[in-house]
């Protein structure tokens, strides 16, 4: 009689008692070796040739200002020239590494497809940095190339090498008739090589390199792609986010694999977005937490046919339950999926997937396949069971391989059994769902008790006179910290500062009052949607209750 092996973790919530790990249950995914010579471009092709209803005349991209489509086989043609001038003309070859400052277009996705196959390393930009920042991470990542549109070009006057115009007449051509004598030479990419240097926020600190390889990109989307429902006819899917987020990086691959038609926003707008919901029939849209609170209040959304809609992805900062409940009640038929992750996690490694899991409410969903999870207690070290807060640890095939040019942040950040400290304050319930508190670093410390700002910022963002807030440690000589809201007020408010203080007071512990407010125009974002408190505690005065931004 064959011998039963015992269940070595919880089948509801993951956990090992004995390792006091948190582990996957999702069905494994079955990965290339780390060795293996495949690209992640490779990869996404492979996962793209197992579609049932794949059609290389299907739509790839749609310019949503313009309405101008690149098929996918249009798309391969493109990618394919554009590697062969790379290759030929311009000789970049494997580990070369280009910079990319450019706003969402449809020429992205083929640029970034191109440099990868060719095993060069793309590191992209956020358009509006200043010349300082950028400067600091050309510095980290010492490109070859660049590439840039024309509007934002002067930012890189001081780069000694070449930069290629993305919205000139030259790239169209390279990417649309340029013709070689020679045949592209596709260069032996190995799954372990560096694919991308992706720049943390810099919201808590200097600005990072953040290295990603071929292998942490094909896991993230081999996790995707297993989870992803199957359909009979491709998604639409609406992009909202840059593409030099990883965010936006990660859903450029995972459109490509899973054969979804991309609408591409060049910048968010409100009023754009719906109306390309209603022109090209969106059924899914990628989107961030100040979008979701966009949609759910009053008439945003009235005059647009947005029947198409299916789904709406939300990451990047956790979304309120108030925020939830207000857009289930608005749109009822479509599932709202959240998910948590990290530039060093390659985006996300907890998602909802199918709309029971989409209805545990604050939570943004379970661990994604191949991957453990460990809630650590900050103060003893300590491995703690489901319920219990503390720091969210990560390990598994999508964890970053380190910092560029940055050994001791790497070390303190990837520890040498291969776990990654997020600094999130985190707790995983019974049933093995993510529920996020906040920032570690973020944490108010009043009078001894921790508060979160998340929380307040939530409770604030529940008030129908209030479009937006932010909430910060303000300094205080008796109780140490006390939480100070920034406000933005909804058109036409009267909303004054007594009165959001004792809205807050009704809902919360005494030391969770918001005690000093500060209305203001609006609340300083990443692109990414993530609040830059940074700045807010520059603008922090003890003179006044109110400033303008």
């Amino acid at each position: 009689m064959e011998k039963k092996t015992p269940q070595l973790f919880d089948t509801k919530s993951g956990f090992n008692s004995a390792t006091k790990t948190f582990h996957s249950l999702r069905p494994p995914i079955d990965l290339p070796p780390e060795d293996a010579p495949i690209s992640a471009v490779d990869y996404v092709s492979s996962l793209r040739a197992t579609l049932p209803w794949r059609d290389d005349d299907t739509v790839a991209l749609i310019n949503s200002v313009t309405g101008l489509r690149v098929s996918f086989s249009e798309f391969t043609r493109r990618t394919n020239s554009l590697a062969s001038y790379l290759q030929n003309v311009t000789r970049l070859s494997k580990n070369d590494t280009a910079f990319v400052l450019s706003t969402n277009s449809i020429e992205i996705p083929i640029l970034y497809f191109s440099l990868l196959s060719l095993g060069v390393i793309i590191s992209p930009a956020n358009p509006v940095n200043t010349e300082s920042e950028i400067s600091r991470q050309i510095q980290l990542s010492n490109p070859v190339i660049a590439f840039a549109t024309s509007s934002v070009v002067h930012k890189l006057a001081k780069l000694k090498h070449r930069t290629i115009l993305i919205d000139s007449p030259e790239f169209d051509s390279m990417t649309m008739s340029w013709n070689s004598k020679h045949e592209l030479d596709r260069a032996k990419v190995c799954q372990s090589d560096v694919a991308a240097i992706m720049y943390s926020s810099g919201t808590t600190g200097r600005v990072k390199g953040v290295m990603l390889t071929h292998r942490n990109l094909t896991a993230a989307v081999a996790s995707s792609f297993a989870s992803s429902p199957k359909r009979v006819s491709p998604a639409v899917m609406l992009f909202t986010m840059p593409y030099f987020h990883i965010y936006g990086l990660f859903f450029c691959f995972r459109a490509a694999a899973l054969m979804e038609t991309a609408v591409v926003m060049q910048r968010f707008d409100l009023k754009m977005m719906l109306k390309a919901v209603e022109e090209f029939r969106v059924t899914h849209a990628a989107v961030t937490p100040p979008i979701v609170v966009a949609m759910s209040k009053g008439g945003s959304t009235d005059g647009y046919d947005l029947s198409s809609l299916e789904t709406v992805a939300c990451g990047a900062a956790p979304l309120g339950k108030d925020t939830i409940m207000a857009f289930a009640s608005k749109f009822p038929k479509v599932v709202l999926v959240q998910a948590y992750g990290l530039t060093e996690s390659t985006a996300g490694v907890f998602r909802t997937v199918g709309p029971d899991e989409c209805r545990r409410w604050g939570s943004t969903g379970r661990l994604s396949a191949g991957l453990e999870a460990k809630i650590v207690d900050p103060e003893t070290g300590d491995s703690l069971p489901p319920g219990k807060e503390g720091e969210l640890s990560i390990r598994g095939p999508t964890i970053m391989k380190g910092y560029v040019g940055e050994p001791e942040v790497t070390s303190a950040t990837l520890l040498p059994d291969g776990w990654m400290r997020t600094g999130d304050l985190c707790y995983i319930d019974e049933d093995g769902f993510l529920f996020i508190v906040d920032r570690l670093k973020d944490l108010i410390k009043y009078k001894g008790y921790q508060v979160a700002p998340a929380e307040l910022e939530h409770l604030l963002l529940s008030h129908r006179e209030v479009a937006d807030a932010a909430v910060i440690p303000y300094p205080d000589e008796e109780a140490g910290q006390m939480p100070m809201a920034f406000v933005v007020r909804q058109p036409h408010s009267s909303l004054n500062e007594a009165e959001i203080m004792e809205f807050v007071a009704r809902q919360v512990s005494p030391y969770k009052k918001i005690r000093r407010v500060a209305f203001i125009n609006a609340i300083p974002k990443s692109a990414a949607g993530k609040i830059l408190r940074m700045e807010l505690r520059k603008v922090a005065v003890p003179s006044g209750s109110s400033c303008r931004l």
